[in-house]
């Protein structure tokens, strides 16, 4: 398999869908459209080393608790049970966009960073956007008041009973990610 070529589709400001033209096993010429926050994208540049976004898993110091969030999601048309995240800003590391991140959507402030993980993608039919999880210790109280007019995130703390019963309840929606380490925290009380 060999990328061929890059056509950007949309020109907008934070994601943007390409059209991919690449050989395939068999030496045909194929077309695959995916979004994309880089341009060009990842396929295209090789630029694999600097996640896009950072989720951040926070395990609260006082409250012994997970934080996660309850956020509405424009393509869910609904509520999704999430972690707190966000995009890292251009010239950020991946510690400052996680210090930043927290505070904006917990009001939490981070006491320790345990672990980071390389980039990883959870959708790469779709996209080639990366995360980096990030597991946090941190303290202080929840706090909702640095969302923005288009964020409406409800921080929660969560023990490990109540993230046993939230991963089986299929009337709920909730994040991929969240999901494998809520499933893990519910069963065994330890987020890793």
């Amino acid at each position: 398999m060999k990328i061929e070529s890059a056509k950007k589709v949309t020109d907008y400001p934070y994601l943007n869908m390409f059209e991919i033209g690449y050989l395939d096993t068999r030496g045909q010429m194929k077309t695959w459209n995916f979004a994309s926050r880089n341009d060009p994208p990842k396929c295209v540049s090789g630029e694999f080393d600097l996640p896009d976004a950072v989720v951040i898993v926070p395990f609260h110091d006082e409250k012994n608790q997970v934080v996660i969030i309850r956020e509405f999601r424009v393509p869910l048309g609904g509520y999704q049970y999430g972690f707190a995240a966000g995009l890292v800003d251009a010239g950020e590391t991946i510690e400052t966009s996680v210090r930043r991140e927290l505070m904006e959507e917990t009001g939490l402030t981070v006491t320790r960073i345990n672990r980071i993980s390389p980039p990883i993608y959870s959708s790469s039919g779709m996209t080639d956007e990366s995360i980096s999880m990030v597991y946090v210790q941190c303290r202080g109280e929840l706090s909702n008041q640095g969302n923005t007019g288009s964020e409406d995130i409800e921080p929660l703390f969560i023990s490990p009973g109540e993230a046993a019963r939230l991963c089986t309840d299929s009337r709920e929606k909730i994040d991929l990610k969240t999901w494998l380490v809520l499933s893990v925290y519910g069963q065994t009380g330890k987020i890793y």
